[in-house]
């Protein structure tokens, strides 16, 4: 424990108040209210459920004021008062093929059962600032039209018709899937653990890891096979009840990579998997995820080992930023004692570096004066 500092409790709480002030504001701008970041926030909001492990778009919204804006500590806020929660129970495994679509794209088919939804996207705006967001332009309300409830299959269920992908796999009965917010990460770790790992990593780190793939370290060449956000049903098994008790729907971006693999002794050639599933819409993290899932499946697939992001333990154990935050901010509190004895050590061996220098120097004066 840090010893304590003359006058440090009136100094921390007079920072309490301070940055209390300064999140606040000037105060003849109106507060903003947690609806206001909700609706308007969103994928930032968005992003602190889904690396916060904690479905609340108030919440969410709260910790985002809470901490001025900075992501990572709104993050933080989440995750400590997730653990504050009871739990009852494990909802049954989510059936993303029957959500409610808003968005839904493939880069691998361009005509597909379902078709392609553009739905809300950033991705054929011209990125150019728009002033009429700051005057508080009136928006136009989007296009609507009746339309027909369609059947949309994933692409990855087209190709497994032709057995060109590997199999999803059976789930055996007596798995138990784990739960990382209970049980300590051990390595290696089964594929459903590593999962819930990168779902709640830092989309920065995971990005910088997919964006190394496609670079070429760990090339696997990837296809987007199919991107879908939209409402999911959550349905929970009651021991008393012969029917699962419906608790109501949440929006998740989920992301299938489709990826080039040239077969093995166990395996013939053929397309394999990266899977990305988050809260809310935030589809560029799902995307990395999915690079990263796939990358970390090397050994499994008798794939050589070359790159930092096939290395589990390099990508789990620094994907976690409240972690990364803990470590490396803990840097700013008091290292008195550490750095007086490191400064004691270095003083040493100055002295004797220098004594050394004196002796060397002395040694080469009395050689020349006797030649």
């Amino acid at each position: 424990m840090y010893v304590a500092v003359k006058g440090g409790e009136a100094a921390i709480a007079n920072a309490h108040r301070l940055l209390a002030d300064r999140r606040r504001g000037d105060r003849s701008v109106p507060a903003l209210r947690l609806d206001q970041i909700v609706e308007q926030l969103a994928l930032g909001v968005d992003r602190v459920m889904s690396e916060g492990s904690l479905y609340d778009r108030e919440l969410a919204a709260l910790a985002v004021v809470q901490a001025r804006g900075d992501m990572i500590e709104a993050i933080f806020l989440v995750r400590a008062y997730r653990t504050t929660l009871p739990r009852f129970g494990y909802t049954s495994p989510v059936d993303t093929g029957a959500m409610q679509v808003e968005r839904r794209v493939s880069a691998t088919y361009k005509d597909l059962p379902g078709g392609q939804v553009l739905g809300p996207t950033f991705d054929y705006t011209h990125r150019l600032l728009d002033p009429e967001l700051a005057a508080g332009a009136e928006v136009e309300a989007p296009a609507q039209r009746p339309t027909e409830a369609e059947v949309m299959p994933r692409v990855s269920s087209i190709l497994a018709h032709e057995g060109l992908i590997e199999a999803d796999g059976d789930m055996p009965l007596d798995h138990i899937p784990g739960d990382i917010t209970r049980e300590p990460l051990q390595f290696p770790m089964a594929r459903d653990i590593r999962l819930q790992a990168l779902s709640r990593g830092d989309e920065g780190f995971l990005l910088a890891l997919g964006y190394s793939t496609q670079r070429g370290y760990a090339r696997n060449h990837p296809f987007v096979g199919e991107i879908r956000i939209g409402e999911v049903e959550l349905e929970l098994d009651v021991p008393e009840l012969p029917f699962a008790v419906p608790l109501g729907s949440i929006r998740v971006t989920e992301c299938q990579m489709v990826n080039q693999f040239k077969g093995s002794a166990k395996a013939p050639p053929q397309f394999t998997r990266g899977y990305g599933l988050v809260f809310g819409q935030s589809e560029r993290k799902a995307m990395a995820m999915a690079l990263c899932d796939r990358a970390l499946r090397a050994s499994e697939l008798g794939e050589d080992v070359i790159a930092a992001a096939q290395d589990e333990e390099f990508v789990i154990s620094h994907s976690d930023n409240v972690q990364a935050t803990g470590f490396v901010e803990h840097l700013k509190l008091p290292h008195y004692v550490d750095f007086q004895a490191e400064l004691d050590l270095v003083r040493r061996m100055r002295a004797e570096y220098e004594a050394r220098e004196h002796e060397d120097k002395s040694a080469e004066e009395k050689r020349e004066a006797a030649e």
